[in-house]
């Protein structure tokens, strides 16, 4: 099913974009793919002609209701007084798309610097009737554009080519590996059920696993701040902190701005190691890294993979929920309590506390026939 995938970043880096080529050659990498069939809004800040590049908005089209009714606020509240409209697909597609960002956009007292259609390497301008500069077999453009490319890669962007392969790009792990990681899950799990088994103080158990849980957290985030990775068991073993809802925001604390890269890397190799039940918590906290980092292409396919496994997951449907109604991602984060906030809210660790994660203990079994 298509649905509208809006994706606001909270930043974009200070790309140059003095052509139309330019603002073209940009765009898969403020989106992170080559886009196809889709509407994109590029919002500019400052005075005319020199506005800042400050945030990216795409939509697949069709566009599903409500279309762009959300995005009149956000543009309010971002101070956003310039936008670019583009449009990726045949005019049947995308002039019914742009005719209402355009109406809608003028219609606040925006600004739209230009609204383009473009397919199969070439562009139309909306709003140019001259033939010599936009001639009616629309104009030839590089899909590359290298200068573009070259700034893009030193801000750390990346376009791949389409959006499957971006999907792609969190499948879970197969082959060998899979196998591996499954029998050291299920052995990591046979001795925490021994532990709870034999426990006498299931209180001090709680105390125990979290305290053992948030160290882990912290190695992880370090190990692969130095370019490691976690081995299998060690993986196995943060899968299952996660289902403690206390660990788990550990980690999303932790998510700083100046650790982005690190904690990317962490939570996709988990997203794609870990066996299903255990993916939500690790999918969901790369949603949030990803959202942060503009990347809310990656953030919606991060957060699908996690209610697909568990369409209840409360996280999960919290971030997408704020990425389908176009909120900024610092209006959660403000709201995101410190780790000592945590402690202070959420108090000693309680035998209450591992219940979810007790339930992932058992694994499911396969369907019958």
């Amino acid at each position: 099913m298509t649905t509208d995938t809006p994706a606001p970043p909270a930043s974009q880096p200070r790309l140059l974009l003095g052509s139309t080529e330019d603002v073209l050659g940009a765009v898969p990498y403020l989106v992170g793919f080559h886009p196809a069939n889709s509407l994109i809004m590029i919002g500019l800040k400052g005075r005319p002609s020199r506005g800042r590049l400050h945030l990216t908005i795409r939509w697949d089209l069709p566009l599903a209701a409500p279309g762009l009714g959300r995005i009149v606020p956000l543009l309010r509240k971002e101070g956003i007084n310039q936008v670019i409209v583009v449009g990726y697909g045949p005019g049947t597609l995308v002039t019914p798309a742009v005719d209402v960002a355009v109406a809608l956009l003028r219609q606040d007292g925006v600004t739209v610097v230009d609204a383009l259609r473009v397919e199969e390497g070439r562009y139309w301008s909306y709003l140019c009737s001259r033939a010599d500069c936009c001639p009616a077999e629309g104009t030839p453009y590089g899909r590359e554009a290298d200068v573009i490319a070259a700034e893009a890669t030193v801000h750390g962007l990346v376009a791949l080519p389409d959006r499957e392969t971006l999907e792609r790009s969190l499948d879970p792990v197969g082959g060998s590996a899979r196998l591996a990681m499954r029998r050291t899950t299920a052995r990591v799990t046979e001795e925490l059920r021994g532990r709870l088994a034999r426990c006498e103080d299931v209180e001090r158990l709680a105390a125990e696993f979290v305290a053992d849980g948030m160290a882990r957290v912290r190695t992880a985030i370090g190990a692969y701040a130095s370019g490691g990775r976690f081995d299998d068991e060690q993986a196995a073993r943060l899968g299952l902190d996660l289902a403690v809802t206390r660990i788990r925001d550990e980690a999303w604390a932790l998510v700083t701005d100046d650790a982005h890269d690190v904690h990317r890397r962490l939570w996709q190799d988990l997203t794609r190691r870990l066996e299903p039940r255990f993916v939500p918590p690790a999918a969901s906290l790369l949603g949030v890294v990803a959202w942060s980092d503009g990347d809310s292409a990656l953030a919606g396919i991060a957060l699908t993979r996690a209610r697909d496994v568990d369409p209840g997951y409360s996280m999960a449907n919290l971030l997408m929920h704020a990425l389908h109604h176009l909120l900024p991602p610092h209006m959660l984060k403000e709201r995101m309590p410190s780790s000592e906030e945590l402690d202070e809210e959420m108090g000693s660790p309680r035998a209450a506390w591992l219940l979810p994660m007790i339930a992932l203990l058992e694994e499911p079994k396969a369907p019958a026939g």
